[in-house]
């Protein structure tokens, strides 16, 4: 997907269609609901250091948690293999819950560094249960990644490739064939319905074969989950819109990306 990503317009051109993951739908799919839609991560002017944020996410020792503190090429993070037995044995239940929720955060759809959870990470983490949103994070990191990837023609995508992957085939694979109901609790039936329709093999050659020949009729343009609700298309008079990532920002058109 990377080879058909257009920094300059923050957009996938396949053939003659250009598209984008929108706000609006990351929200959807996310099913982000218990938030304030317009209350967005911005970065404390004098957070929390990284071992008090441990200590009040695991109710463990501060001994404990300047032990678990590493540094990967400059990054500060902490191995998912000293918060396992946390999620696994921690006698609050609760506790464990949150930890396996950050665990998702940071290995899944945050994964700087693999198998590691970054500081960055934790603090996002740690502000959600002030109902910030943190959709526009999380698109912006995905977007921030592809342009970084396709200028330098290497690298690692850093985002959820999960997310994205079921984005693009909600829109080019029909999906909307299946009852979108069928996806409420768990992705085991979408999984069924791509091991049906989907092709054994799937090389890479094949992905860019269906790119480089999309046309507009092989595009569902309105996704069937995509629900009903106010579209952000304008801050005040200002057609851009700044997103704010965890390691960087970058500039927003919903007017370009609305379709």
């Amino acid at each position: 997907m990377i080879r058909f990503w257009d920094p300059a317009y923050q957009c996938f051109t396949f053939n003659q269609e250009d598209m984008t993951p929108t706000i609006e739908e990351y929200a959807a799919l996310l099913r982000v609901n218990n938030v304030q839609p317009y209350k967005i991560y911005v970065k404390e002017p004098k957070p929390l250091t990284f071992k008090k944020m441990l200590v009040r996410l695991t109710d463990m020792a501060d001994a404990w948690a300047e032990k678990q503190i590493k540094k990967k090429n400059e990054t500060i993070c902490i191995p998912w293999s000293s918060l396992r037995d946390l999620v696994l044995n921690h006698p609050d239940m609760l506790k464990r819950v949150n930890l396996f929720a950050l665990a998702i955060y940071g290995l899944v759809i945050f994964q700087k560094v693999l198998g590691h959870l970054e500081v960055a990470v934790v603090d996002l983490f740690e502000r959600l249960k002030q109902g910030i949103n943190p959709v526009p994070t999380i698109l912006v990191e995905t977007l921030r990644s592809l342009s970084s990837c396709r200028r330098k023609r290497e690298g690692r995508f850093i985002g959820c490739a999960q997310l994205l992957n079921v984005w693009i085939l909600s829109h080019f694979w029909k999906v909307e064939r299946t009852p979108f109901h069928m996806f409420s609790k768990t992705f085991a039936p979408l999984e069924a319905y791509l091991e049906k329709e989907w092709p054994k093999e799937v090389t890479e050659q094949h992905w860019v074969s269906v790119f480089q020949n999309l046309r507009a009729e092989d595009i569902t343009w309105r996704a069937p989950w995509i629900r009903h609700s106010v579209l952000l298309y304008r801050v005040g008079d200002q057609d851009w819109v700044p997103l704010l990532g965890l390691w960087g920002g970058m500039g927003y058109a919903p007017l370009l990306v609305q379709r």
